[in-house]
């Protein structure tokens, strides 16, 4: 756990903070997978899919070669949950 963790905060972390993005882990499974979140700027990108697959996964797997792959978490804010609700909110008067 500390290996990744030190990959994220030396090789992937700036690399998305150079995008306004970051980069949370979640947890690493028993079955060898790693369940990261993106944030900022990445959490809504078009190309979070390709930034998990060619940078994220390929950072951590150079290291640590037993990771069967990366798993993104994904969440809502509660910001965008009080926009939802405030425009069903207006639909239904």
């Amino acid at each position: 756990m500390e290996k990744i963790r030190e990959i994220i905060a030396q090789k992937i972390r700036p690399m998305l903070n150079a995008h306004n993005g970051d980069i949370e882990l979640v947890e690493i499974t028993a079955d060898g997978f790693v369940k990261v979140r993106l944030t900022g700027a990445c959490a809504t990108c078009h190309g979070a899919r390709q930034t998990m697959t060619e940078v994220v996964e390929v950072a951590l797997k150079e290291v640590c070669p037993q990771i069967k792959g990366v798993i993104p978490v994904q969440q809502v804010s509660d910001d965008l949950i009080n926009q939802a609700l405030k425009i069903l909110r207006k639909e239904k008067t």
